[in-house]
């Protein structure tokens, strides 16, 4: 689903009523505990964060003039989205992820490749997102990123 916007302002203004406070507080929380390097950015048509061309001039493989994604959040329509490309190339963050969701939420975990599916926004372990965000370093993404890619 294409976010509403161009600019993360306005995807940000765009959310709608019944998701933009949950929306904006993953966001806050994302922000907050984003290492140094990474930046909220339009990534693929929504809102992501990323490592800009000045960090990664080679931008994201798949089409280059796009900074490397990290992590993106979306409003669907049934589910807030976040992803996380980390989880899907590091087995043991994923790992570490999985097996700390049930100390956050009582809910069972919907989750894709890179992809969690939170259907009850007011259930959104904010916490642990936000510990997630903390476990890999632009250094880190970069060099498993490119480790992934040779192979």
């Amino acid at each position: 689903m294409r976010a509403a916007g161009n600019t993360v302002q306005e995807i940000l203004q765009n959310i709608p009523s019944e998701r933009a406070d949950a929306f904006h507080q993953l966001h806050e929380v994302i922000l907050k505990n984003l290492p140094k390097g990474f930046e909220a950015a339009i990534s693929y048509g929504g809102l992501g964060y990323v490592v800009p061309h000045s960090i990664y001039p080679a931008g994201y493989h798949c089409k280059p003039i796009e900074p490397l994604p990290f992590a993106g959040i979306a409003s669907q329509k049934n589910f807030i989205s976040f992803y996380h490309m980390g989880m899907y190339t590091d087995p043991n963050l994923l790992e570490w992820f999985v097996s700390e969701y049930p100390k956050h939420s009582k809910r069972k975990l919907d989750m894709g490749k890179s992809c969690i599916r939170f259907n009850k926004i007011d259930e959104i372990p904010y916490k642990l997102i936000g510990e997630l965000m903390q476990r890999m370093t632009v250094t880190d993404w970069i060099n498993l990123y490119e480790a992934r890619l040779k192979k």
